[in-house]
């Protein structure tokens, strides 16, 4: 650390800046001195700074607005102009210059503390009008709250260098890209809106720039060499995503509104058009291949958060060797749910677990500032509702959706950090809800002050295309012909499917599901393939999970375990525990993997699996199961966080992506599942009724209702 002790010496007023500092935001003070410092020596003042600053030589205001930057960076988010429809809160920012021991009197002085922000020898003027337009245009930047400096500073070098206004200067092809989903996005739910009045469709209005972003986000993700997308999403705006970016068929869509084709009750009884799940491969516009997966999921809706997380963990594990750089989770949420459902704490509390994690989840955020009809001042205590970010530390862009382009720099900009530091990252994007909770829904009943601003809101494709006309991008012309011709290929498409309707086609089972052979006739549910191991199997399994690596030092009760189990063997009997642990090396032998996870399954609750082992004396850990042979399977086994919902939707979602692994939840107690009844309710009893997506998870349900739980 630098010698400081001329401080003593120091100009009064420089001390007395310098002591307001350490009152305020104590855990910063040497990070900020070391920068203060760092930067007059940018600034060509040399070595010399702390005598110059004893002598008083130096302005001890320099460090005012020194403060003032730090301030900007830590807190301009609370005064950023991210909301489309009204007047921002005032969250008492506290940056104003008087905050800071300053004044107009000083905006016309020069300052090298300017040096910080890339401005040497500016004025304070210059000075606030950067830090105005970093961090309070129309993304707010919420990252202070992340302790690892690295990442600190490389988001703040990003968005100080980039100048999010500025580089809004996109080529014209994105421009026009970013029109053009605009405009899908619009007009679709116009027509809709339109053509079956009062059906619910909950409608993206108001959000329909989420169209961009998600375009945005999948763009920029095959720059980065990602392959496959699994996304996970809420009702409102799912019909647009399925159209406009999973690139489902309006006819297909239009035929659900239509309801002349019933599904076959054989097969399943099918679910609601805005629960449905997809499946696709598109083209991006680097000509770039991605795989996108859109996971079905219930009512309660971000009960999807853990399952797309399991699928995107098991497309890693089973095709990229563990490469989570090739598989990006996105998850939308709604601004009530992401704050008041407490599955995606828990979900986010898996993000950087050894057994769970994905390489970072991009959490997109459609704040329509409203639930059900319930005003955020009764939805959540927090500022933000992307509070669970601050768990973890997971910057926060707060985004204006009316401005496409700022969406836009906020997704790419995600994406970017994601890749660099395989964490989470959240894009609030503040909208609005043109109609209520669905379109049969009269919002003025409880928001009549709301929707007067709503009703003569422009929706985003008419600002944007205004905005583009005005800078002389495009041509009005051109604007008004895309929506013409948009509107031309709905109708032709509608047009089709009411001369001749599409039959009802079931969902296609997930790609590696379809070689299996499903059971047609009672008869076959009696037959049973041989399941049984020969007994030159059975030693070898026996033998290497008896004993433990040359020099490991096992604790003296698995010494006297290990005497217990071969005194078994030697009667040719074994226990409940070595016979699980053999059924696992029977399936591992034959190149399957196998996946336990759940509350302290390493050891078992009761003392009984010790799949894990712990030496004594090095504390290093032995997987008894690794290592039988060079080609055999591979034992995942994890000890959960203390959740059971949001870790059985995490298994679902893994066992959903294919049949090959055997994957296993257990309950530390049998009653324990309980806590995650949506999974097993939504998901495992449903599923394959409703969404024909077939399962093979198991569930371990020891010591439930006969007195022990």
């Amino acid at each position: 650390m630098s010698d400081y002790s001329f401080i003593s010496n120091a100009h009064p007023s420089f001390i007395e800046s310098m002591y307001k500092q350490f009152k305020s935001d104590p855990q910063s003070v040497e990070e900020s001195w070391r920068t203060f410092f760092a930067g007059f020596d940018y600034a060509e003042h040399g070595n010399g700074v702390a005598s110059d600053v004893a002598d008083g030589e130096i302005d001890p205001k320099e460090l005012n607005v020194f403060n003032l930057i730090i301030g900007y960076r830590n807190r301009g988010h609370l005064l950023s102009d991210t909301n489309p429809i009204r007047e921002r809160r005032d969250r008492r920012p506290k940056l104003r210059k008087r905050d800071f021991g300053l004044s107009d009197d000083d905006l016309d002085t020069v300052f090298h503390s300017g040096a910080q922000i890339g401005l040497p020898n500016a004025t304070l003027r210059q000075i606030v009008e950067k830090l105005q337009e970093v961090y309070c245009g129309h993304i707010g930047f919420e990252y202070n709250h992340i302790s690892d400096s690295e990442i600190r500073n490389w988001i703040r070098d990003y968005v100080e260098t980039h100048q999010p206004k500025k580089d809004y200067s996109i080529p014209l092809e994105k421009k026009k890209r970013i029109l053009q989903k605009l405009n899908e996005a619009v007009v679709f739910e116009e027509f809709l809106g339109t053509k079956y009045i009062g059906q619910k469709r909950f409608s993206l209005e108001g959000g329909e720039t989420t169209i961009v972003g998600l375009d945005g986000i999948i763009n920029e993700a095959s720059n980065h060499g990602i392959n496959e997308i699994v996304i996970g999403m809420a009702h409102r705006g799912r019909l647009n995503v399925l159209a406009n970016i999973m690139g489902k068929t309006y006819q297909q869509i239009f035929n659900e509104f239509e309801g002349t084709a019933v599904p076959d009750m054989i097969y399943g009884d099918g679910d609601v058009k805005y629960h449905l799940g997809f499946s696709s491969q598109i083209n991006t516009m680097n000509d770039q291949m991605v795989d996108l997966k859109l996971v079905p999921n219930p009512s309660h809706l971000e009960s999807v958060n853990p399952v797309v997380q399991g699928f995107a963990r098991a497309k890693a594990d089973l095709l990229y060797e563990g490469d989570h750089d090739k598989v990006l989770p996105i998850l939308i949420h709604g601004d009530a749910a992401v704050a008041g459902l407490g599955i995606v704490y828990e979900t986010v509390q898996m993000s950087k677990l050894a057994g769970y994690r994905t390489g970072g989840t991009i959490h997109f955020v459609i704040n329509n500032q409203i639930g059900f009809t319930t005003d955020f001042d009764d939805a959540r205590s927090s500022t933000y509702s992307t509070a669970s970010a601050n768990a973890i530390q997971a910057p926060v862009f707060h985004v204006n959706g009316d401005d496409p382009e700022a969406v836009l720099f906020a997704v790419e900009f995600a994406v970017k950090f994601r890749q660099k530091f395989n964490e989470d990252v959240f894009i609030d994007m503040v909208c609005y809800r043109k109609h209520g909770h669905n379109e049969g829904d009269d919002p003025k009943f409880t928001q009549p002050e709301m929707y007067k601003f709503i009703q003569t809101h422009p929706n985003p494709r008419k600002l944007y295309s205004d905005t583009l006309i005005s800078r002389g991008d495009v041509e009005a012309e051109l604007a008004t012909e895309m929506e013409k011709s948009f509107k031309k290929l709905l109708q032709e498409r509608l047009d089709e499917v009411r001369e001749k309707p599409l039959p009802y086609t079931y969902q296609e089972p997930e790609l590696a599901w379809k070689d299996l052979h499903f059971a047609m006739h009672y008869d076959e549910f009696e037959m049973s393939p041989p399941t049984g191991i020969n007994k030159q199997s059975i030693q070898q399994i026996l033998d290497h999970i008896m004993s433990a690596p040359e020099g490991f030092n096992l604790v003296p009760k698995m010494n006297r375990l290990f005497k217990s189990h071969r005194k078994l063997l030697d009667n040719n009997k074994v226990d409940w525990a070595l016979a699980e642990l053999m059924s696992y090396g029977s399936l591992l032998l034959e190149g399957r993997d196998v996946r336990l996870s759940g509350e302290d399954v390493k050891r078992g609750t009761f003392s009984h699996r010790h799949a894990v082992l712990t030496d004594a004396k090095t504390f290093d850990r032995h997987n008894r199961l690794d290592g039988m042979t060079e080609d055999q399977g591979k034992f995942h086994i994890y000890n959960s966080l203390l959740s059971e919902f949001a870790v059985l939707g995490f298994e679902y979602g893994y066992a959903m992506a294919s049949p090959d692994p055997l994957v296993i939840w257990e309950a530390q107690f049998g009653d324990f599942f309980n806590g995650a009844q949506t999974i097993v309710d939504q998901y495992i009893a449903a599923g394959e009724s409703k969404w024909r997506r077939m399962n093979g998870m198991v569930l371990y349900l020891p010591h439930g209702y006969e007195g022990q739980g």
